[in-house]
């Protein structure tokens, strides 16, 4: 009975040992991942995705462009449709800027564009730095924006985005503008259409208060608007204070040989 057992042992002994044996060498080798190397590659849209699947990064073409995405949820863009170029998300799947380009002579005429953007959170584009080209006009500039701490309607953008055109969707969009409800331009640095250099600072219902202008031919000026946009003051060259010119440095003050002394007045 017993070498019976021993025999059965040592038989399940080396059945097991076989099996194990037979497992590992035939089961994979895990190896560290290693990066696909490609030389070129075409591509139409590029997702890059966090690890449980959240978008943070768009690379595409104008036809693969994503709509309006917030908290992971696309929403019909009121600017469809979009452009070729590159779209940020936050930790929450969320658009917060991005960079678009584009550019086309259609009979004649040069359109053309370039746009780099962050936005608020929840909320639309705060810094933007962009160029444009029509009509032979051109214009660049960096813009910084005032947007609400209310998120974003997106919704109610497209509703007035589609609504007939006529005098009610004029009025609508005008209030819309009005109330700041979409946010209003604060500050602008840039080159206009026109070829000047200018400064603009608005106030929070974005009109303009203060211009720093240089014109094409050189005349530089600094306006101070009221609330309608009237130029309350300007200043140019000509009328900085006295007080501000360079000194003479001489012994007896400045042009002491021009101007009388205090015994010929």
């Amino acid at each position: 009975m017993n070498v019976s057992t021993n025999k059965l042992l040592i038989v399940y002994s080396g059945v097991l040992t076989a099996a194990v044996a037979v497992a590992l060498l035939s089961s994979p080798v895990r190896t560290a991942p290693r990066a696909t190397v490609f030389d070129e590659i075409d591509v139409r849209r590029i997702n890059v995705r966090e690890d449980d699947g959240t978008l943070r990064y768009v690379l595409t073409n104008t036809t693969h462009a994503p709509q309006w995405i917030t908290h992971g949820k696309e929403y019909p863009h009121p600017g469809s449709p979009r452009e070729a170029g590159m779209y940020f998300f936050n930790n929450e799947g969320t658009e917060n800027g991005g960079m678009t380009w584009g550019g086309r002579k259609q009979d004649g005429k040069v359109g053309s564009f370039g746009h780099l953007s962050f936005d608020q959170y929840d909320q639309d584009e705060v810094l933007t730095l962009s160029q444009s080209e029509s009509d032979g006009r051109r214009n660049a500039g960096l813009t910084i924006s005032d947007r609400p701490s209310e998120p974003l309607d997106m919704e109610d953008i497209n509703r007035l985005t589609h609504m007939p055109a006529g005098p009610a969707r004029d009025a609508a969009m005008k209030q819309a503008k009005e109330s700041g409800k979409y946010g209003l331009d604060r500050v602008f640095v840039g080159k206009t259409g026109n070829r000047e250099s200018v400064v603009a600072l608005e106030d929070a219902k974005a009109r303009p208060r203060m211009l720093l202008r240089v014109k094409p031919e050189g005349t530089a000026t600094i306006e101070f608007l009221d609330e309608q946009g009237k130029v309350v003051r300007s200043i140019g060259p000509d009328d900085v204070d006295a007080k501000s010119a360079p000194h003479d440095k001489s012994p007896n003050g400045a042009g002491s040989q021009d101007k009388p002394t205090s015994k010929g007045k």
